[in-house]
């Protein structure tokens, strides 16, 4: 992989129900043209529903791309006029990927490389949020370890091409890499919505 310095890259890690993509939006209220990129696929009614929670509880005005499987092209495709973005988040997307190449490594790797490259090259503010998956229970299918070691190694590609790392606790932001980002008094204030994300 090529080495870039950070570009404005801010990866938000954490478990389940931990508070990542609530701080991410939290972050993401400080700008007004926001791109929100959604990976979440509508695979069941309770999916689709709790999917359509979660748009009505985003901003109107903020800009939204479902994209399940091609970040790389969502990311090369934000314009100027995008001060930020939010990718929430990359569990759900190597999960699609992984169905689509049918766990098939090599080009599951390939859909990754595309993805950091486009990071690198990224001419906006990313925020990026995903599941830290190595601290949970050993998964006891193969299916399960090939998931958990492809996220392990994407995390690790995501945050050595970030310019900060937060890993959220119990909805606490602890920092891992560079700065936390400063947030407004109002933003502050505010409490972060229930339907701010599929992976809060």
């Amino acid at each position: 992989m090529r080495q870039r310095s950070p570009r404005g890259i801010t990866f938000v890690l954490g478990g389940a129900r931990s508070g990542k993509s609530c701080f991410a939006q939290r972050i993401a209220a400080e700008h007004k043209r926001v791109s929100f990129i959604a990976t979440a696929t509508a695979s069941d009614p309770e999916m689709e529903q709790r999917i359509e929670r979660h748009r009505q509880g985003r901003p109107h005005e903020w800009q939204t791309l479902e994209v399940p499987t091609g970040l790389d092209m969502a990311i090369s495709s934000l314009g100027h006029e995008t001060e930020l973005a939010i990718i929430d988040c990359l569990t759900l997307y190597l999960a699609n990927v992984m169905d689509q190449e049918q766990s098939r490594v090599v080009q599951i790797e390939e859909h990754m490389q595309r993805f950091c490259a486009a990071l690198e090259d990224a001419h906006v503010p990313i925020v990026v949020v995903s599941n830290e998956v190595g601290s949970g229970v050993h998964a006891t299918t193969a299916t399960g370890r090939l998931f958990a070691d492809l996220l392990g190694s994407l995390n690790q590609r995501v945050a050595a091409l970030s310019e900060n790392v937060i890993m959220m606790m119990a909805g606490i932001p602890v920092l891992i890499k560079g700065r936390v980002p400063s947030l407004s008094c109002e933003s502050e204030r505010t409490e972060p919505s229930r339907t701010a994300g599929l992976g809060v």
